[in-house]
């Protein structure tokens, strides 16, 4: 493992590998080879240049086992960072028990990789050492694999999250059952394997009765299965039975019907349905209105008195940063108490405009408010702060 003392703001994109077994679908027995732009070379970056991890945690980051790594005495192992977003993929842990300490800067190593690969890392890493992740946190984060990666097998996503292939299986049924699903599986092997195996079935049929006395190995190869699968094949043969068992032709009759959305049941299932929406009304949407609110109806301290206490920091008043933030704020909050009587002499052909444009103001004000939220956590992890409502 090598080790920099020092390094600039990441901002390059490493191209990544290609498997020979498959080429956008490797091994995912080892991640770092699924998504091979790991570099273990180990940087010190200032902690306020991250962003929080898309934890698969689904209750946070634990305070006692942050306050656990930030009394220990030991340096804190490096965590991992997407190289592009800054965005922790594993050890948020560390990263909170640092500011604890009084770090302003922590050891990382970088990784690069999709939004979809960056949580499936974060998952496995999480699996397999620090804090373990609870069996709720696992079986959401399954169901988020299913969605983003449903081309791998269940036993490749129950490594990955640490469950079961049967867990997986049942989960992917509920979660996925109306969606197209795709018609190969990636193993752990990063082999790509049919859903439907009937046909590699028949194909080493066919190769056996043409050479009776060729090698499993060399049937399997041939017609895409593995050696067991041969080896059932020949032994079907033998009793004369068909190559194909009969369960799994009709498993794999309602996996082809489930993956084109046809129904083999019941094809008139969704007559219904399309009746109801061919002779269905459409449903009026209700215009948008203001609906002014007076200050006391709010939440919180009053602005105004907030803003007023922030202009007497020096911190913000001593420079051209600060005070323009000062000047956004007291805008804002000066605005604020006029509101209620601008919107009543707003004109109505004026009204569909402004609610644009209020929306698009909130929607700054919130995107702001979660960036100085994220700081927030790192700077002090346990402060209590208000939730930072979606726009």
């Amino acid at each position: 493992m090598r080790r920099s003392s020092a390094v600039a703001h990441p901002g390059a994109r490493v191209s990544q590998p290609v498997s020979n077994a498959a080429p956008s679908h490797p091994p995912v027995d080892n991640l770092a080879a699924h998504t091979s732009g790991d570099n273990t070379t180990v940087v010190s970056v200032p902690m306020l240049s991250l962003r929080p991890a898309d934890s698969p945690r689904l209750n946070g980051e634990d305070k006692a086992h942050i306050m656990r790594l930030a009394e220990a005495e030991t340096p804190l192992p490096p965590i991992l960072v997407d190289r592009r977003s800054m965005q922790v993929i594993d050890g948020m842990h560390r990263l909170m028990a640092a500011s604890l300490r009084g770090q302003e800067t922590i050891d990382v190593m970088f990784f690069e990789g999709n939004e979809a690969d960056i949580f499936l890392r974060a998952v496995q890493e999480n699996v397999t050492h620090g804090l373990p992740l609870s069996r709720a946190d696992r079986r959401a984060a399954a169901e988020r694999i299913i969605a983003s990666h449903p081309h791998l097998s269940d036993r490749a996503i129950g490594q990955t999250a640490g469950l079961a292939a049967k867990t997986v299986a049942a989960i992917r049924k509920l979660s996925g059952e109306s969606a197209p699903q795709p018609s190969v599986r990636v193993g752990r092997d990063g082999r790509v394997r049919p859903l439907d195996g009937r046909a590699g079935r028949r194909r080493a049929a066919e190769l056996l009765a043409e050479q009776p006395d060729a090698s499993l190995r060399d049937v399997a190869r041939a017609a895409g299965i593995s050696p067991a699968t041969a080896f059932d094949v020949r032994k079907r043969l033998e009793c004369g039975e068909s190559p194909v068992p009969e369960k799994a032709a009709g498993r794999t009759d309602r996996a082809s019907a489930a993956s084109t959305g046809a129904n083999p049941d019941n094809e008139t299932a969704d007559h219904g349905a399309d009746a109801d929406q061919d002779n269905g009304t459409a449903v009026p949407v209700p215009p948008l209105r203001i609906e002014p609110r007076s200050a006391s109806g709010t939440t919180g301290p009053d602005p105004a008195a907030t803003v007023e206490k922030l202009m007497r920091d020096p911190s913000l008043r001593n420079n051209e940063q600060g005070k323009s933030m000062l000047r956004l704020l007291h805008i804002n909050a000066v605005g604020a108490k006029q509101l209620p009587d601008a919107a009543e002499t707003v004109p109505p052909h004026c009204v569909a405009i402004i609610v644009q444009l209020a929306q698009q103001y909130a929607s700054m004000w919130q995107d702001c408010a979660r960036e100085l939220d994220r700081r927030a956590r790192i700077v002090d992890p346990f402060a209590s702060r208000p939730p930072t409502r979606s726009a």
